[in-house]
Order: C-alpha cells, then structure tokens, then sequence
C-alpha cells in the first residue's frame, strides 16, 4: 500500500491550486473570447491530469475550484457565485460531477496499473529469490545465507531469521531491527505470526504445515501479504531441504561407518583366530606327548583358546547383526536342547553357580537357528550372571503356549525399576547406575531382540525391584511354521 507524506500532500494540493487559477487567468485575460464550455472542458481536462498523476485528493480539489472560478469568473453575473440564468446551475453541476466521476475513474485505473507493476516486480523478485536460495552454500548456516538473500534481492532495511534446530538468530542489513530472539523464538515454539505497521515490521513462522523449522522477520519493506507469505515459505522449503540433507548425510555416514566396522571386525577375527590355531595345535601336541603336570596345563590351555576362539566368533557374529546382516538357517530344535547347548558354552563362568532347567518332557519342537537362539539364551544368563547374587540361582524355564514355545531366563537380584524397563531393549542403553559398576557394551539384549523377531517370535522382560528380573521370548513351534508356508 502507496503511503503518503503530508508534506508532499500539501505541495500536491497548492500546485493543483496553482493550475486551476493559470488557466482562470489564461481565459480571462489572453483567451477571453472562449465560451464557457470551452472554458468547462479545459478546466476538467487539468482535473482529469490532476487524477493521473497524482490522486483522487488533489483531483477533488482541483475540481471543486475549477467549478468555483468558472462560476466566479466566467458565468454571468461574473464576480459573484450568483448565478441568474437556470442553465448555468445545470451547466456547473454537469462539470462537478463529471470532473468527480471523471477523476474517480482516472485514479482508480492509476491505482490498478501501479497495482499490477507492484505485482509483476514482486513475482520476479520471487523468482530470483527461488534461484537464489537454491544454490545455497552446503558449508554455511542456511538461516544466514537466507536472510542475506533476501536483502539483496527485495532491498530491504533489515531481515532476521530464526534456525530453531541450532536455536540462532541470523541477522543482515539494519543491526537495529525492532524485534528481539525471544520473540522471533516465541513465533517458531508457537506457529504464530504478526504486522507491526508503525515499525514497518512483518514476523512470520517457516513452516511447510508441519511444525515450523524457524521464523522470519521483515523490517522497513512495502511487500503485500501475499508475497512475505511466499518469501517465508520458500525460506521454509530451503531449510527443511536443508535438514534432510543433514539427515540423508548422517545416515550415509553411518551405513559406511557400519560397513568399515564389518571389515575390521572380520579382519580383526582372521588376526585372532590364526595364532589360535596355532595355540591350540601346539597344546594338543604337547597333550599327546607331554608328562602328567604338563597335561594339567597343557589342557587349561587348550580349554582357554577353545573359549576364546568362541568369545570371537561370537563377537563377529554379534557385529554382524548389530549391523543389519541377520540370516537364519531354521532347523527342527528341541528347545531343551538349545538351553543345554548354551549353558556348555559358559560352563567356566557357571562354575559353583547353581543354574536350574525346568522343562517338561512333552515340549513340541521349535524352528529355529540354533547358533542364534543360543546366542540369544546366552546373552539372558550372562546378564543374571553379572547382575544377581552370586548364592542365589538362576531358573530357565521352556513351557509350550499356544503354537510356540516360551523360554525364560530368571534371576534373583536387584530388579530393575519400572522408567527402565521401556528401554531395557534400545541400542546402547544401560540403567545409570550400573554403567560404571558392571561392565557392558549396551547391545546384547538389543541383539536378542532382533534375533527373536526374525524368527517370528516375542521378546519381554518383567521385574520387581528389590525381587528380580525374569526375561521371556518365544519361537514358534514346528506345526505353526508348516501351517505358515502352506
């Protein structure tokens, strides 16, 4: 909208006034011959450019004097506003009311050509402003370079733009603009926006529908609403843009990273394994011919590499499923079996533990990896291992419900207290007050996890602190599998 100075007006208002008694001084002193029509015509042509070139106001006054000075100066009885004759009351009003009607229209089609100008300026510099903003810099703050874009390209007095993912303010052009982070933060957290038109001040939030990625304030700029709507939602598209790049960025960086920890784990296990081998050759050839002190040795030697080419193994194969490499290689498995098989394989650490199985005879078969679910069976034990009393034992229990098999694993220590146990199974997660106290990585129960939804089952976990934990899961049994790929 076209504000005007008052200053300005007043200089309008007295040239306007400076014309109209021109041409009253033309025609009454040189052009004194012409008729009052004539006279009427010229005075609503000076209106009528009055209208077009400045406005309806001046226009307006221009044709009020222009009726007096016809009526005062050149309508009989001249130098009064009398008027005898009848026709010249038809005449004067004739003149009023097109120079009004006349000037109404002028200014109007003035007012929708300087529209429409405004219009096409703004989609242009819209444009630009698209272009612009999609050759940002991927090294700098995208916030800064936006409110630099859009200085420069609507020339405005000042812009700030308010990145809520870094919590920063970007300012460019007037370092004083009327508004503080506090509430350019305020316009992001809420979704709200508003138009201070004393400060020539425009706020509005970045956002595509969702909730906003910051705000945009506009100071000292004649822009419509149309157009800072546009203005803040290309910002909007910049940054969002932005983010899912950051974030396509990170997830690549990961899988990579992923990928190189593959390859180093399997290089480190082909660098373990090879003086295993080597180890336990040896031991076993010393055991072959070795005396009976050197056989005692010689065979905790043997034991030990045993366990460690496992622990290695192990190790990999729980790389390897951390990082997305999941096969299965189901087989009929009777659940016993497979709790059997993973307690022999921590025989050492279960020494002078007292470890029960509780399973009925009649428990039907389950299709399963074994390799995996022992893995899974191990990694429940030797979480009750480190964390209940070394006296106090530990049940495993197989029992069949409904079309699988349900094995648990429980203990009798602290418990874990109820906040916990909705993360117990999330990456990385340790209860705070065993992450110094009892050793850990934070991925062994998340690996259970996975190894048990592969094969179809549930995983859960229930506790009562002071009493104990008790973790359960299930695998389904031979039928259901046969019933499935029918």
């Amino acid at each position: 909208m076209i504000t005007r100075k008052p200053i300005q007006t007043l200089v309008r208002i007295f040239a306007t006034l400076l014309i109209i008694a021109g041409i009253t001084a033309f025609h009454f002193f040189v052009f004194n011959q012409a008729n009052s029509t004539t006279i009427a015509m010229t005075f609503l042509l000076a209106t009528l450019g009055v209208a077009t070139g400045w406005g309806l106001l001046e226009a307006f006054i221009a044709s009020v004097a222009g009726m007096l000075c016809l009526n005062f100066f050149f309508l009989r009885p001249i130098f009064t506003f009398y008027l005898a004759d009848t026709q010249n009351w038809v005449t004067l009003f004739v003149f009023l009311v097109t120079a009004v009607v006349a000037s109404q229209l002028s200014t109007s089609v003035k007012q929708r050509a300087l529209e429409a100008t405004r219009q096409r300026e703004e989609m242009e510099r819209l444009y630009e402003l698209s272009r612009t903003l999609m050759l940002v810099d991927k090294q700098l703050p995208t916030a800064g370079q936006i409110s630099q874009r859009i200085a420069q390209v609507f020339g405005v007095s000042g812009v700030a733009v308010f990145d809520r993912e870094t919590d920063q303010t970007y300012r460019t052009g007037a370092m004083d603009v009327p508004i503080s982070d506090t509430k350019l933060r305020d316009s992001a957290l809420q979704a709200t926006g508003f138009h201070d038109p004393e400060a020539n001040l425009s706020v509005l939030p970045l956002s595509l529908g969702r909730e906003p990625v910051g705000s945009l304030a506009i100071y000292g700029a004649s822009i419509s609403d149309t157009a800072l709507h546009a203005i803040s939602n290309l910002a909007a598209i910049v940054m969002e843009r932005a983010r899912a790049e950051a974030v396509a960025t990170r997830m690549e960086a990961a899988r990579q990273n992923e990928a190189m920890k593959s390859m180093l784990l399997d290089a480190l296990a082909h660098e373990f394994k090879t003086p295993l081998t080597s180890i336990k050759a040896a031991a076993s050839s010393i055991l072959d011919a070795g005396a009976p002190a050197q056989k005692e040795l010689v065979a905790v030697i043997e034991e030990e590499s045993d366990r460690l080419d496992s622990l290695v193994s192990e190790t990999i194969r729980m790389a390897r499923i951390e990082a997305g490499d999941l096969r299965l290689e189901r087989r009929r498995q009777a659940a016993v079996d497979l709790i059997r098989a993973s307690l022999e394989k921590l025989r050492i650490l279960l020494e002078d533990r007292d470890v029960r199985i509780e399973a009925g005879p009649d428990l039907p078969e389950v299709m399963a990896d074994a390799e995996l679910v022992e893995l899974t069976i191990r990694q429940l034990v030797t979480n009750a291992l480190k964390y209940a009393n070394p006296e106090s034992p530990i049940l495993i229990r197989a029992v069949p419900v409904d079309d699988a098999v349900r094995i648990s694993v429980k203990d009798f220590g602290p418990g874990i207290a109820p906040k916990n146990l909705q993360r117990i199974f999330e990456k990385y997660y340790r209860v705070e007050h065993n992450t110094r106290r009892i050793p850990g990585t934070g991925i062994g129960l998340t690996i259970a996890r996975d190894i048990v939804k592969a094969h179809g089952g549930e995983i859960w976990v229930e506790s009562v602190l002071g009493e104990g934990t008790e973790f359960f899961f299930t695998l389904p049994v031979v039928e259901k599998m046969a019933e499935q790929k029918r």
